[in-house]
């Protein structure tokens, strides 16, 4: 079977507050896109199509793909205004019997975890790694701490968040007949969830597989790549 990454790059990192767009941002004198890349790369995934803002299509095609020789991404598209929007740009481009949906953000992804992904969803079509939280959890009740959640019952949603192709084609065709803006979409697996009758595996994710989201994150983002195999 073919497999496909979509590995989202088109976001403007708002609350990244840096100077440059936090996929481009250099770690090690790579930038952050570089990492996700390099991990689809060496997986068992077949193709890779980049998403990333129509501004951004030539240097991720000159500066990135073609200079570390990523030879495996197929397409580079323009993004859209909201993540489902790329999603849906990159989905058109999409060919093969399953999709993996990453955010470049996560580059600390294991190739492990990228081929665990596929594996599950040859068996269950929809696929998402996630990870139990560590800390306490409680519902905030205004200025008060309120009720304490067992946090067994809760976890983290990772990325790539994997499918069979048709199945998320057809959700995503059906979410954009629908008044979609109104229904606070924030991930692949709820379109899934609301479009189709396929119930979303969760299997156990990676606590290295953070998403870079502020700048302190990047500080530990350095520790995990400098710690592990991903330079």
């Amino acid at each position: 079977m073919r497999s496909t990454a979509i590995i989202l790059a088109a976001g403007s990192g708002k609350r990244f507050s840096a100077k440059k767009k936090k996929q481009f941002v250099e770690l090690f004198d790579k930038p952050l896109l570089y990492y996700s890349l390099k991990a689809f790369s060496e997986s068992n995934t077949d193709d890779i199509i980049v998403v990333t803002s129509k501004d951004d299509i030539d240097f991720v095609r000159e500066d990135i793909v073609k200079k570390y020789g990523f030879s495996k991404v197929k397409s580079i598209v323009a993004g859209g205004d909201e993540r489902y929007d790329s999603v849906y740009n990159g989905l058109k481009e999409a060919t093969g019997d399953i999709c993996l949906i990453h955010d470049s953000a996560r580059a600390m992804i294991s190739v492990e975890l990228i081929n665990r992904c596929i594996e599950e969803t040859v068996k269950y079509r929809a696929v998402v790694p996630a990870v139990t939280p560590k800390d306490t959890i409680r519902v905030r009740d205004g200025e008060f701490g309120g009720e304490t959640i067992d946090r067994n019952t809760l976890c983290i949603i990772q990325t790539p968040q994997c499918f069979d192709i048709a199945l998320i084609k057809s959700a995503f065709e059906r979410l954009y007949k629908t008044d979609y803006k109104t229904l606070g979409i924030t991930d692949d697996a709820m379109v899934v969830e609301k479009f189709t009758d396929t119930k979303v595996r969760l299997i156990e994710g990676d606590y290295k597989n953070i998403k870079v989201t502020t700048p302190e994150d990047i500080v530990i983002a350095k520790a995990f790549l400098d710690a592990g195999n991903f330079l």
